[in-house]
């Protein structure tokens, strides 16, 4: 696991760099978004660089990594990801896909189909799960159904008006869907993030702590800025 720790506006240019470096090489590759506040930077980075002729998604396919079970158009993952990436770059409408409860069950097979996830790019929570693999998530988990931790409620409650206008599940790609990627890239950042950056590097990777599983992949990079590495 490399690890690079710098300012946050650093960060998300050199995780859009590696991208772009992705894509140069193989531009038909199929790569995998969170959401989230962690990629909003890393969106930004990507759209300008499109604007700018330096980057095409033309050949590229995306898979969503998340979607909340229940809530209203405005407050799902796949507005999020249109507005903040999608619409701004040069990707053909049917090379992208949003995981949907009707998809759940064939989202590996199409991931598969594609040639398999080239690069998976990931925010953590507070409490350290990926996806919305909350703690106790099994290794060997593939896309499924998923009932959120009440730390994870609390994390997303300003964004619903309070915790209990939150969802109460979620759709994810599982840890194994995910760690089967050929690299992995997770962008941390935020005080309130130290401690899962911790327990990501450091704790027992059979541990119940989702991030410490990737620990295990041979190609994680992990983007943190000096907030989120202060326990490192």
């Amino acid at each position: 696991m490399k690890t690079i720790i710098s300012d946050a506006n650093d960060l998300n240019i050199r995780a859009a760099r590696q991208i772009k470096a992705l894509l140069d090489e193989k531009p038909n590759a199929v790569l995998a978004f969170a959401a989230g506040r962690s990629m909003t930077g890393l969106f930004v980075c990507l759209r300008e660089l499109c604007a700018a002729g330096e980057l095409s998604f033309k050949n590229a396919k995306i898979f969503a990594v998340t979607e909340l079970v229940g809530v209203s158009e405005e407050h799902t993952h796949r507005a999020q990801l249109n507005e903040q990436l999608v619409s701004g770059i040069d990707i053909k409408p049917e090379n992208v896909h949003y995981l949907t409860e009707s998809k759940l069950e064939n989202y590996d097979a199409a991931i598969s189909a594609a040639g398999g996830l080239d690069l998976a790019v990931l925010g953590i929570g507070d409490n350290g799960h990926f996806g919305y693999n909350e703690p106790g998530t099994q290794f060997d988990t593939y896309t499924h159904l998923q009932t959120l931790a009440p730390a994870t409620r609390r994390q997303l409650a300003p964004a619903f008006g309070g915790e209990d206008k939150t969802p109460e599940k979620a759709l994810t790609m599982g840890i194994k869907t995910i760690t089967q990627a050929h690299d992995i890239m997770v962008l941390v950042t935020g005080a309130e993030k130290a401690d899962a950056a911790f327990e990501m590097l450091y704790a027992r990777n059979d541990s119940v702590i989702p991030a410490a599983f990737l620990q295990i992949p041979l190609n994680v990079t992990v983007y943190a800025d000096d907030a989120a590495a202060a326990k490192l």
